[in-house]
């Protein structure tokens, strides 16, 4: 019996080990798999996107969480201040990886190692200074890097980056960038800078400082901001510019012609100018809503033939004049609220466009002013206006008087036609026309 349960305690206790050893190993069917903190997994198009954006993050999820090899990594608005080699062990299968908008002040030469398939990297919107060309080599297949809005100092560090950022080939590769140290280079594009000069002493001038290697552009004209500088684009599901309150005056220029998806709402676009979204080709959804807009100019929306929404509401529009939605063929969708909207003859335009393209579903269409009309929707408005038009007056066949010659000259004929030259134009009797046929 001692024996026995001798046997028993050593079975036990090597099985016991067996577990211990295989507890860290986790498959991707394994149930008690990992799971990152409230990130999203999905399916789209039969590719895997892992969404962790904006969930507190300062360090990379275990690949081991998901229970496909993901396509697209999203860990924008997070934490993450260091990026360590071979921190994407496990994601070898991505083609995408979306850093924006975290702390990012170091990337060490092996941390993409892995990432053959990885097409798009994005990391705009951090706190790099500087970067070595050394992290690109692992990333046969990249396409298209976003480096700017980062506090580049192009010193003699960053020669090998600026360089290989300037190949023909590379022409998607760090767009945009500028310097921010030195003084003298701040503003100049990574890609327009002569690599050789970063690692040359340059003599001081007069003032200590090393010259100015581009011309000042004069201070009294006002730039107008670029699109990639000022607002955040996200490629994936599809590709969306957010500029959501960031001041703007006027729509930025630069606008991406593969913007699916805009957003321009709370910022102080009163007037919206003619052709602003001309090179926005395949824009679909474009928000313009509390910008306390005033007037939209007949070309403001020419070219958004791909338009399926549009939103104005919560603006300072009256009306919205004749040609405005002309080119809008495809829209589905149209927000209107939270305008004061006055219903005189000028709102007419809105109604009879929305009657001619009935797919569109609208709200917000009320009338503000005049006081006797507001509450009204201004499609019944107009409904009510055209119902208390003076009906036209019906034709009447000419009497003997009219077609006997011999009453011709007479005071009675003078009369008539004294009549007729005071009588509204389009009140008079409709002339005769002979009709041809044309073949």
């Amino acid at each position: 019996m001692t024996k026995f349960m001798f046997g028993l305690i050593i079975y036990y206790l090597f099985f016991s080990c067996v577990r211990v050893r295989g507890a860290g190993r986790h498959s991707r069917s394994d149930t008690s798999r990992l799971v990152a903190p409230n990130c999203a997994e999905s399916t789209e198009s039969g590719e895997v996107f892992i969404d962790c954006q904006e969930r507190h993050l300062n360090t990379i999820p275990s690949s081991q969480a998901w229970s496909k090899e993901p396509k697209h990594l999203l860990l924008a608005r997070n934490r993450i201040k260091v990026l360590r080699n071979r921190i994407f062990t496990g994601y070898e299968a991505l083609t995408s990886l979306d850093l924006q908008q975290n702390e990012i002040s170091l990337v060490e030469e092996g941390a993409f190692e892995g990432l053959t398939r990885l097409t798009t990297l994005l990391l705009q919107h951090n706190r790099l200074s500087t970067l070595s060309e050394e992290i690109i080599i692992p990333m046969p297949n990249l396409r298209y890097m976003r480096l700017y809005d980062n506090p580049w100092n192009c010193q003699c560090a960053m020669d090998g980056l600026i360089h290989t950022l300037q190949v023909p080939s590379n022409r998607n590769l760090g767009n945009h960038a500028k310097c921010e140290e030195p003084v003298w280079l701040k503003g100049r594009k990574l890609k327009q800078l002569e690599a050789e000069q970063l690692c040359k002493e340059l003599p001081p001038n007069d003032e200590g400082t090393r010259p100015s290697t581009s011309p000042l552009e004069p201070s009294g004209i006002r730039i107008k901001p670029h699109a990639t500088q000022v607002c955040h684009t996200y490629l994936f599901p599809q590709v969306r510019m957010d500029c959501r309150n960031k001041g703007l005056t006027e729509v930025p220029m630069g606008i991406p012609d593969d913007v699916v998806h805009l957003d321009l709402s709370h910022n102080a676009i009163r007037h919206l100018k003619a052709k602003e979204f001309q090179g926005a080709k395949n824009l679909k959804i474009l928000n313009l809503s509390n910008n306390n807009m005033e007037h939209l100019d007949t070309a403001s929306l020419t070219g958004l033939l791909h338009l399926r929404e549009l939103d104005l509401s919560n603006n300072l529009l009256h009306f919205v004049q004749y040609g405005v939605l002309e080119d809008l063929y495809f829209l589905s969708q149209l927000k209107l609220g939270e305008n004061p909207w006055v219903c005189d003859y000028s709102i007419h335009y809105m109604v009879y466009w929305l009657r001619l393209h009935p797919a569109v579903r609208y709200s917000g269409l009320l009338c503000r002013s005049p006081p006797e009309y507001t509450g009204e929707r201004v499609e019944e408005y107009v409904n009510n206006y055209n119902r208390g038009c003076p009906k036209e007056r019906p034709y009447n066949r000419p009497s003997a008087d009219q077609t006997d010659p011999e009453l011709w000259n007479t005071p009675l004929e003078l009369q008539a036609e004294l009549e007729e030259e005071l009588e509204p134009s389009h009140l008079r009797v409709p002339q005769k026309y002979e009709i041809f046929r044309l073949s």
